[in-house]
């Protein structure tokens, strides 16, 4: 038998072809806007570990941490050193996505103004105030002392809700996988939850890291990511509105100058930067993104498909809470998504406070949160 000859010839590739990475259609990678939406951090905040000392566990090594003990949030924004402590709070809650607290005594008015302390001691543009949902029983009177919203099972079911459960659309139970008000041209920056009521099981919550998921991705493709903005639309608020025998929120800004109107929908980067904490993080949903822009309907669905697949099915970087009553979690939207587990069929109700944040950005100089905590030689 003859031997086989074996080529010790090597190729090297030209540096025009290491560059390559996979190129479709889209538009130039989106820009920082200046506008009533701009944040205002000169740069990512430090984290100081004023909240170390409070007993706690890292929920899961991805995303979450629950507080034990006796901690009150209704302490820290009321202690001395108020500022310091929920300047802290809020860069713990971006890192780690979402925080849990038990037997909480904090009250809706108080639950308010922990939600805007949050954002004005992170950055919150000037103009962002409180979030005001479009569709809601406010007054007009009322617009500039919004009240918590009230999370309801038995009202979300009588206009739809987030599932849409009037409407001809999957009945996955993952079709509720949103960040909230992600439609709106300003969306959500901090959001908290307090349940009142709940089943005797059932109606857990789960919330997904979108900093972690895209190490999931090859890095040609989230370079491509980086390029494309996605259309968040919620026009089928109108018909949950009518449902309700209410209209939505057209007559006044809901929580943001660039918050008013009939369109409900906008468009931002697939990828976002976290101003407080200066990582990437996917910024989009299956409950309210529905085109990827400046491509075809087919490279659309191809991306949707994709997007929407990698957050579902990396449970590795998801955390599922189960409440109890006077719980309460608090959130981070740009870098998270969440949705209420629907297996349950009593009341489950509570108080949500959310406040406004900036427009969504995509800043070149951001980094992966592997790559964060790497520099900085923590493990969360």
């Amino acid at each position: 038998m003859a031997p086989i000859a074996v080529s010790t010839e090597t190729y090297t590739s030209t540096p025009a072809e290491q560059s390559r990475t996979l190129k479709l259609r889209g538009p130039s990678p989106p820009e920082r806007v200046s506008s009533p939406g701009r944040n205002t951090l000169p740069g990512p905040l430090a984290y100081t570990g004023l909240l170390d000392k409070y007993p706690h566990f890292e929920s899961t090594p991805a995303i979450g941490r629950e507080f034990t003990g006796d901690l009150q949030l209704s302490a820290l924004l009321n202690a001395p050193n108020a500022d310091a402590l929920l300047r802290d709070l809020a860069v713990l809650v971006s890192r780690r996505g979402v925080c849990f607290f038990r037997g909480q005594d904090l009250s809706p008015e108080d639950m308010m103004v922990l939600a805007r302390r949050l954002g004005e001691l992170s950055g919150r543009p000037k103009a962002s105030n409180m979030c005001i949902h479009p569709v809601s029983e406010y007054t007009p009177e009322l617009v500039d002392q919004p009240k918590p919203q009230v999370i309801s099972a038995s009202r979300q079911n009588k206009g739809g809700g987030i599932r849409r459960v009037h409407d001809d659309v999957s009945r996955w139970a993952s079709v509720a996988w949103h960040s909230d008000v992600s439609f709106e041209k300003v969306p959500a920056d901090y959001s908290m939850l307090k349940i009142n009521q709940l089943p005797e099981t059932g109606g857990d919550t789960i919330w997904v890291d979108c900093y972690g998921i895209l190490e999931k991705m090859s890095p040609s493709f989230l370079e491509y990511l980086e390029t494309l903005k996605c259309t968040h639309d919620a026009n089928f608020f109108h018909a949950e509105a009518e449902k309700m025998g209410l209209k939505v929120r057209d007559d006044i800004e809901r929580g943001n100058p660039l918050n008013k109107g009939t369109d409900l929908s906008a468009s931002h980067p697939v990828i976002r930067t976290n101003p407080v904490t200066g990582w990437k993080a996917l910024f989009v949903n299956r409950g309210f993104s529905k085109r990827i822009d400046g491509v075809t309907k087919d490279e659309s669905d191809m991306i949707m498909n994709y997007i929407n697949q990698i957050g579902m099915h990396n449970f590795d970087h998801q955390v599922r809470f189960r409440w109890e009553k006077g719980s309460i979690a608090l959130w981070d939207n740009r870098s998270t998504w969440h949705s209420a587990t629907f297996d349950y069929d009593e009341e489950r109700c509570g108080d949500r406070a959310s406040g406004l944040g900036e427009v969504p950005f995509y800043d070149p100089n951001s980094e992966l949160k592997s790559h964060g905590l790497k520099r900085e030689g923590v493990k969360f």
